[in-house]
């Protein structure tokens, strides 16, 4: 059974409640490393200046605390098999329904189930709407 490491596990603390829950009921049987929950100042504006991502300090949703989103990679694959991303947000999303949460994934910010769409793609991003 997959379970999170203790870096994953500090990250995902980091995150709003309805976020930890719906991971937390992921991770029983789907594994995934969680690459970052709350972002301070200095991190997420080195995000951005990486192109990472869209917004500088605070106007990201990392930026809350406790933070309103999540950005996970499968575990062990990671970065190097795209199709598992898309496999990965399925469950997710799943399980967001399943919770009655509202959360948009990276690789469809405008949640039209069009997957071609988009102009920046973060496919590992979930945030809560």
């Amino acid at each position: 059974m997959p379970s999170y490491s203790t870096r994953s596990l500090s990250r995902l603390e980091s995150c709003d409640t309805k976020l930890q829950m719906i991971f937390f009921k992921l991770i029983e049987n789907y594994d995934v490393s969680i690459v970052c929950g709350y972002r301070g100042p200095e991190d997420q504006n080195a995000a951005f200046d990486s192109k990472n991502s869209k917004v500088q300090w605070p106007n990201s949703k990392h930026n809350d605390a406790p933070s309103m989103a999540v950005d996970v990679i499968p575990y062990p694959s990671g970065w190097a098999n795209v199709y598992q991303f898309y496999h990965m947000a399925g469950h997710i999303q799943a399980i967001a329904d399943m919770y009655g949460i509202e959360i948009r994934w990276g690789g469809d910010w405008d949640s039209d189930d069009v997957l071609d769409d988009q102009t920046f793609m973060d496919l590992g991003h979930f945030e809560l709407v």
